[in-house]
């Protein structure tokens, strides 16, 4: 079976930061998690931004799902299938409620309505959101906007996940509910860019480093 991503010989230069990846080549198998580490500004967030096609690289291939991304059209039909994970939750929130925000993704898809709303229960449920469903997203705490960033995602049964600093300034209660989600997805497949490394090595079965504009394996 092909992976179901795969990056070729990548490579961005941003004017005022010079070249940020520099000839990355991944390739990643269903059902596989893949974490991502890395210094500030080493280009961890701009790589998930090019698998997910909100950023074009100066040169190299995407293939996601055995085909190769040459247009934005290409991106728009992976993305069905695609689940991001904003590393700034606030870009992820914008509906008056935390259940309007769960519930944006599926009907934007087209899902019939009683599909969504099942989706959506089984999710606020899954995550323990009973008591922030009717509340105003802008009123959230940090983290509570990042779990509701998180159910977001989920609600859209992606087969990628690809996740930006997921566990960033969690108390322990809701790290663990994102830790035991991740850990469940036997199917799934992730790449998740993480500064925390207790928590890519429990979660990841493959883990990366990226420096200098090159990515390198990190030993098991």
């Amino acid at each position: 079976m092909a992976p179901i991503i795969i990056l070729e010989d990548i490579s961005i230069e941003y004017p005022e930061r010079g070249k940020v990846l520099d000839g990355i080549s991944l390739s990643v198998n269903k059902g596989e998690k893949v974490g991502i580490k890395g210094a500030n500004g080493t280009g961890k967030t701009t790589l998930l931004h090019i698998i997910d096609g909100l950023l074009t690289p100066d040169n190299g291939k995407i293939f996601l799902f055995g085909k190769e991304m040459k247009s934005e059209e290409d991106f728009r039909e992976a993305r069905k299938k695609i689940g991001f994970l904003f590393q700034d939750s606030d870009d992820q929130l914008f509906s008056p409620t935390v259940e309007d925000d769960i519930a944006f993704g599926p009907l934007n898809l087209g899902w019939e309505r009683k599909r969504v709303k099942e989706k959506v229960e089984e999710v606020i449920k899954e995550f323990g959101l009973e008591n922030l469903r009717k509340r105003f997203s802008h009123t959230l705490s940090y983290g509570e906007k990042k779990i509701v960033a998180i159910a977001t995602v989920v609600v859209m049964e992606p087969e990628i996940f690809l996740f930006d600093e997921p566990t960033t300034a969690l108390d322990e209660k809701t790290e663990r509910k994102i830790k035991d989600f991740i850990l469940q997805q036997k199917e799934k497949t992730f790449i998740i860019v993480s500064h925390q490394d207790n928590f890519l090595k429990e979660v990841c079965n493959r883990l990366y480093e990226l420096k200098n504009g090159k990515i390198t394996p990190i030993p098991s």
